[in-house]
């Protein structure tokens, strides 16, 4: 963010344009934009802000103007890319329940969305009583006003979008079933915010979320999928796409997002701290990878190389909050898009004759999170009233735990769709006792976590209950009280009635997770997820420092070789190339430090502005913090947490 106190005493090069969202104090005024130079865009009403498209030179004088708030970066965001139904018990699920998703409206925050695959379709779409379940569309990668709600026609020149949603809602028609979405009645609105690149702002992504707010109860909205994302270059208190999707949830719809693809850095090491906005908001609930390893039971699944870990950055909360899998999906493909074109070797037939490839397989937590968007679909079809705070809280205690992962890559584990229903239906009519903690999948007995991570808490030796004020809309998800002051509960503590909550003194609500490393005995109460076993010697210090000379790309697309570099020669290719597998760059060839992740100095983000320089990031003294600097002010979400 550029802020206006102590914006002086930086000057910056005059040449080159920067796009800006401008705060304003009161109503925005457009001449204060013209009057320093700049082009006016797309209105943001709900911040009370305009974006602008300005020489660098002037962004200064711009932070200072007195009607202006702040200046930020109007930032890129990029698709987050990587056998699903079955691992997760879906079909089963939609079977015993006879749920399909029909009537849950599901929006969809991407590149868009193919207007005509016979998948999307309820029936044949060459049949006269065909009918598109992609009810509404609208296209904000240009800067049309968002006031005029006018249905679009739904296209998707990069592809991603189409496949997301076919994860979500695909009803497999072309492949007699075989690759079948998760919740294939569900009804899709389609937000177009990525080009034909894959290149987008996070202004667009802004509008669409408050777009999806205002049209919520037209098409019955109840959870949003955002398979895009942005670094953390602020807190989520005050990051405007983190407050956006905020603004979603006490709407009462349930933001699902991927949680990154940033797993490993360049060496391939693990690396901890890369979740992406808005997944590093505690609201949000976001979805890291996992890999089925091309089998259908669960017992080899592995978490995905490229997944995120949390902790978040600067706010340093607990991340994901589950993983579902992610490798090798197999969904729609559009043949006039950028990634059918581009990747002809990952195109797959369907069983019926056509005249393209209408499949395409892709890798990432882009292609994680709908699953768990289909399966919110579905459990809230099982059960309408569901908050999305009780939503969280069911996916997070039917999960499995995967014992050879620590809690900052799994969260809370590996979805389990059939037990997430159960649970929903449970909380639909409770009954005496408690659900049986655990499902048959594929002919293994799947335990339940019976553990929700709250805040960076693990909360174990309880069971959670509908009626419980944790749920209730409003309440921050990590929230020790609520509005009133009264104590979170969750339900009650299995085995007797002590209720289950903050309150509670004898260890339930279990001690921080995130600083320290594993107890293995395990037991309840333990430090969980700052782990230090084996090979994972990769506690947060102070020794990461974030820099330099790394120019965003506007063709991103994570795990499909795409090259982030410099002008600096010595400077290493900052992409992916190896199955996902992020690859950070390392100043003049420096890949054998084990304690320094040293970029560069002198940040230049896209619009050549220089930032500030030997920026620490995460220290445990808040004396040691140069970010932000002194003159102007960047909170911008931190590119390197890209998914």
């Amino acid at each position: 963010m550029l802020a206006a106190p102590g914006a002086a005493g930086q000057t910056l090069p005059s040449g080159n344009r920067s796009r800006v969202i401008v705060q304003f104090r009161g109503t925005p005024d457009v001449r204060v934009i013209t009057g320093h130079g700049g082009t006016a865009g797309r209105q943001l009403p709900s911040l009370g802000a305009q974006v602008a498209d300005i020489d660098a030179s002037a962004l200064g004088a711009l932070a200072r103007n007195p009607q202006v708030a702040s200046v930020r970066l109007d930032h890129p965001v990029f698709p987050t890319l990587e056998r699903t139904g079955a691992a997760i018990a879906a079909a089963t699920a939609r079977h015993e329940y006879k749920l399909t998703g029909k009537g849950v409206g599901v929006a969809v925050i991407d590149s868009g969305i193919t207007a005509w695959h016979d998948d999307l379709y309820l029936t044949d779409a060459k049949s006269p009583q065909a009918s598109p379940r992609v009810v509404h569309f609208k296209d904000f990668t240009s800067d049309a006003s968002p006031r005029v709600w006018t249905s679009d026609q739904p296209f998707d020149e990069f592809g991603h979008g189409t496949h997301v949603a076919g994860v979500i809602a695909g009803n497999g028609f072309d492949s007699d079933g075989a690759r079948t979405g998760v919740a294939p009645e569900a009804s899709l609105i389609g937000l177009k915010v990525l080009d034909g690149t894959g290149h987008g702002y996070t202004s667009n992504v802004i509008a669409a979320i408050d777009y999806v707010i205002a049209i919520k109860d037209t098409y019955n909205i109840r959870v949003l999928n955002i398979s895009v994302a942005s670094g953390v270059f602020e807190s989520y208190n005050t990051d405007p796409l983190t407050l956006a999707a905020r603004r979603a949830v006490e709407a009462g719809i349930v933001v699902v997002a991927s949680a990154g693809n940033l797993g490993r850095d360049e060496r391939g090491e693990i690396q901890y701290g890369a979740i992406t906005s808005p997944g590093n908001a505690p609201w949000v609930l976001t979805v890291g990878a996992a890999n089925h390893e091309g089998t259908e039971p669960r017992g080899n699944d592995t978490l995905a190389r490229f997944s995120s870990r949390g902790p978040t950055a600067i706010d340093m909360a607990t991340k994901p909050d589950l993983v579902a899998p992610g490798v090798g999906t197999e969904s729609l493909s559009d043949p006039h898009s950028t990634l059918y074109a581009t990747y002809p070797h990952l195109l797959l037939d369907g069983t019926r004759s056509t005249p393209y490839k209408p499949y395409l397989s892709l890798t990432g937590t882009s292609m994680a999170a709908p699953v768990v968007t289909g399966t919110v679909a579905l459990m809230l079809e099982a059960n309408p009233e569901l908050t999305p705070n009780a939503v969280k809280a069911i996916l997070q205690y039917t999960a499995e735990v995967r014992d050879d992962e620590p809690f900052l890559a799994q969260g809370a584990g590996l979805l389990n769709a059939l037990g997430a229903i159960r649970m929903a239906e449970f909380f639909a009519s409770p009954k005496r006792g408690i659900p049986e903690p655990g499902d048959t999948i594929e002919n293994e007995y799947i335990a339940w976590s019976e553990h929700i991570l709250w805040g960076n808490n693990r909360v174990i030796g309880g069971m959670p209950l509908p009626g419980a004020n944790a749920w209730a809309t409003g309440v921050t998800w990590g929230a020790e009280s609520t509005g009133t002051g009264d104590p979170v509960v969750w339900g009650l503590k299995t085995g007797d009635n002590i209720v289950w909550s903050t309150r509670d003194d004898d260890g339930i609500r279990g001690t921080n997770i995130v600083w320290s490393t594993r107890d293995d005995s395990d037991v309840r109460g333990t430090n969980i997820v700052w782990s230090t076993r084996g090979n994972e010697n990769q506690v947060w210090n102070t020794n990461i420092v974030w820099s330099t000379n790394i120019v965003w790309s506007t063709n991103i697309v994570w795990s499909t070789n795409i090259v982030w570099s410099t002008h600096d020669e010595n400077t290493a290719v900052w992409g992916t190339s190896d199955d996902g597998r992020a690859l950070w760059s390392a100043v003049n060839g420096d890949t054998v430090s084990g304690t320094n992740i040293v970029w560069s100095t002198n940040i230049v983000w896209s619009t050549n502005i220089v930032w500030s320089t030997n920026i620490v990031w995460s220290t445990l003294d808040a004396d040691q913090v140069v970010w932000p600097a002194p003159a102007i002010v960047d909170n911008r979400r931190r590119v390197g947490s890209g998914s």
